[in-house]
């Protein structure tokens, strides 16, 4: 049985040698203070910002496992590897584990032992998982990668959705939800969902005075390549690359593009087998492939802290999804690049991809006729599974509904789903659904952010941070646009491809 220590002065000292931390990094003070009180917490810190040590630290002192929802099964084992090298005892239950291994961490937990049990998402909504946490007794809840509670729609990780109903099941235990990218509607969105709203936010910006971003303007895929070879033959110098794709077609084909001129590259996307994915992963991390050519897929869990540059050959969905995934280089604190090769054109790539990213309004009608339905007949809600089956949608795609309808007041989320709001007819209920549209519009203001990123001639980190609710005093002299001086006028780039 893990005996927690006692909070003091001392026995944080020691604390802090175990973890092999010398000193605080912005914002981990004021979150580990919160949730010693007892307080939720939310926390946005800079991507390599130390924000495991939040929970981590708190971990060997709060009488009861911590447990960290975490997204990536990769995550999970780093994290527990160097925990288990400081002599801490951590459990991870996910589907990597055999049947017997999951025994052993099982019978672990109900005795008690470890003091971090990392979950996916999924696992968290087993009823399984939920009654044996409740019987072992749970001090805090992490929520690591939070922004994802509000990605709504986003298919890759819906079980997000379902968390504050298990921190309702296991008691209400605190929860600190940390993310490095929240701008202050995603933090508003965060709080909601999570059902923390007197939370303690903590938010120490996303800025990092060692990496330079830059923008290479391009007309054409031809010069693309152009642009991305020169880049590689200087940063790769100084250490490992990746460079980011829009679509696994689009990987696929520059990776082979690469191989094909002599670069030691890999690939990674959602589509290849997990061998093989794991296969380019450890190559990366062992320095025996320098550069990767990778969809989104490939990012969360990475801590290769020697990642000299990221290139985005094709323009991301959002600010957000760009200061995540260009957070990714320099954490060792030495000079790093972040390089966006920008063309206009790359904005329909990812307006298609919008198209599909909420549930449809039928959907929605569907959801509440059901509900509708089972109130006139008396009846006590359905669960997720009879309510997928009664509309004929995938249950995932019933969470990202159920979650919309449960945030406008339409329905009450819980064992069964209770319809928690009448109206007069479907042309009412419809009217109502405005806030539907207006999600979709707000993913596409982020677009239009995103390109204007790309056509600013402002300092780009001042652009960045402003984004995220935070005003810099001054510019940060190391961008393209710093240090050829541009001032802060604003091109069209079809300007420069019409040659005017």
């Amino acid at each position: 049985m893990n005996v927690a220590l006692r909070w003091s002065p001392e026995n944080l000292r020691k604390a802090k040698k175990q973890l092999g931390v010398a000193a605080f990094r912005p914002g981990q003070a004021e979150l580990i203070e919160a949730v010693m009180n007892g307080r939720d917490a939310l926390g946005i810190l800079p991507t390599g910002g130390g924000k495991s040590l939040c929970y981590q630290l708190p971990a060997l002192f709060l009488p009861h496992a911590v447990v960290v929802v975490s997204p990536l099964i990769a995550l999970m084992k780093d994290q527990q590897d160097k925990l288990e090298d400081r002599s801490i005892a951590v459990a991870k239950l996910d589907s990597t584990l055999s049947t017997q291994d999951e025994r052993d961490m099982i019978d672990e937990i109900r005795q008690g032992t470890p003091e971090l049990i990392y979950v996916t998402p999924e696992r968290l909504e087993r009823e399984e998982t939920l009654a044996m946490l409740q019987r072992t007794g749970v001090s805090l809840i992490v929520v690591d990668e939070a922004h994802c509670v509000s990605q709504w729609g986003h298919d890759f990780r819906p079980a997000y959705l379902s968390i504050r109903d298990a921190v309702r099941r296991l008691g209400k235990p605190p929860v600190l939800a940390l993310t490095a990218t929240a701008p202050p509607d995603v933090a508003r969105d965060i709080v909601r969902q999570l059902d923390i709203r007197t939370a303690v936010i903590i938010d120490a910006g996303n800025y990092r005075d060692n990496l330079i971003y830059e923008i290479r303007r391009t007309v054409n895929d031809l010069e693309k390549d152009r642009c991305l070879m020169e880049l590689l033959a200087g940063q790769l110098r100084g250490g490992p690359g990746l460079v980011y794709a829009a679509t696994i077609r689009e990987a696929k084909a520059l990776f082979e593009r690469l191989r094909q001129r002599g670069l030691p590259v890999g690939l990674y996307h959602g589509k290849m087998r997990a061998t093989d994915r794991h296969k380019t992963q450890q190559e990366f991390m062992d320095n025996r492939v320098p550069l990767v050519v990778a969809t989104k897929a490939f990012g969360l869990g990475i801590d290769k802290r020697d990642l000299r540059v990221v290139v985005h050959y094709s323009l991301p969905d959002s600010l957000e999804s760009y200061v995540q995934e260009t957070g990714r280089a320099g954490r060792d604190g030495k000079t790093a690049w972040a390089v966006l090769l920008y063309r206009l054109e790359d904005r329909r790539v990812q307006a298609y991809f919008l198209g599909g990213k909420y549930p449809r309004r039928e959907d929605c009608a569907d959801v509440y006729r059901a509900l509708a339905e089972e109130q006139r007949h008396g009846n006590k809600g359905l669960t997720l599974i009879k309510m997928a089956a009664a509309t004929s949608l995938p249950v995932d795609k019933v969470k990202v509904v159920v979650a919309l309808l449960d945030a406008m007041g339409i329905l009450r989320r819980g064992r069964r789903l209770k319809l928690a709001r009448a109206f007069v007819d479907e042309d009412e209920f419809g009217r109502y659904l405005e806030e539907y549209e207006q999600r979709h519009k707000s993913d596409q203001d982020k677009l239009e952010v995103m390109m204007k990123y790309g056509q600013t001639t402002e300092c780009r980190v001042r652009y960045i941070s402003r984004y995220f609710g935070n005003e810099l005093p001054r510019d940060c002299g190391r961008c393209d646009n710093c240090r050829t001086d541009a001032g802060q006028r604003t091109v069209d780039v079809r300007e420069l491809q019409a040659g005017v």
